[in-house]
């Protein structure tokens, strides 16, 4: 069966999905207002399934995969929640100490997808963290749904913490290089954005489609960024000119690129959000930025 994209959905049911997934709308007022563009014996309920995540589809890279070693790892958050678990990835065949990357999940917590994403990263070479807010509520539930209904119960200071406590256990490790990048989507966006702000000693931020930060922070940063975004996300796009003004006016370097014509999440192969032209492009840009920015 082909995959569905985004251009097989109305646009209004696709915004309705981005407010759905983001907690601005309940499964029954997706349902209830999806339901008047389901055509043609398409329910409301088949257009959900049809936009949910599929990860076994998406899977580029198995965690058994002899290319890369993997592990489960806990650290300190003594400012946090107190302990951090994630996915550890790396090179099976390493030379050297290796730079490194944060991976920050969407506002489901460490899914499948992202821990592909750390996985990929190991693949091209990197020392790769990808942290789990969930953890101190159980971790992942398995669930989108689960996911979504647990992540407004999050301390978001503490969770702020706990990102910034990986962050420099990551940047500290013996396997790495010294040298931190960082990067996110969605919600991790946001949490990059924000760590850019906070850690002076980031070496360079990849927000995918994050909320920005207030325009009064964006004078802390040090970090060089490279900000990717979706065209069609008028939600996130709306801050963005603020944000650039300030990140002009404090001498920010930044490179920015915004993808016509997808939707917001268009890096994530899950779902039929998914473009794959942009997310080639934005993944390559992303890598070269990593590679030049953290390599020796």
């Amino acid at each position: 069966m082909p995959r569905h994209t985004a251009a097989d959905f109305a646009p209004e049911v696709l915004k309705l999905f981005d407010q759905y997934v983001h907690g601005l709308l309940g499964r029954r007022g997706f349902l209830q207002q999806a339901g008047k563009y389901a055509l043609g014996g398409v329910t409301a309920e088949i257009l959900l399934e049809q936009l949910s995540p599929n990860f076994a589809e998406a899977q580029q890279v198995r965690n058994d995969d002899p290319r890369i070693v993997t592990s489960t790892v806990e650290i300190d958050s003594p400012e946090g929640y107190g302990k951090v678990r994630g996915l550890l990835a790396k090179p099976a065949k390493a030379s050297g100490k290796l730079p490194a990357v944060l991976v920050v999940h969407e506002n489901r917590g460490l899914n499948p997808h992202i821990e592909d994403i750390a996985r990929r990263l190991a693949v091209d070479g990197f020392f790769a963290f990808a942290p789990d807010a969930l953890f101190p509520l159980g971790g992942y539930p398995g669930d989108e749904d689960k996911a979504r209904e647990l992540f407004p119960k999050l301390d978001q200071n503490k969770s702020r913490a706990d990102f910034i406590a990986s962050a420099r256990w990551l940047k500290a490790n013996p396997e790495a290089n010294g040298k931190l990048g960082a990067v996110g989507f969605c919600y991790g966006g946001g949490i990059v954005n924000f760590l850019a702000t906070r850690l002076p000693d980031l070496n360079a931020g990849v927000p995918f489609y994050g909320g920005q930060p207030p325009a009064e922070d964006a004078a802390r940063i040090k970090a060089p960024l490279l900000l990717q975004y979706a065209g069609d996300d008028e939600r996130i796009n709306a801050g963005w000119p603020k944000y650039e003004e300030a990140l002009k006016a404090a001498g920010v370097r930044y490179e920015a690129f915004i993808y016509p014509g997808v939707q917001h999440g268009f890096n994530n192969d899950t779902t039929p959000r998914f473009d794959a032209a942009a997310a080639k492009l934005a993944w390559s840009r992303t890598v070269e930025f990593f590679n030049r920015n953290l390599r020796a």
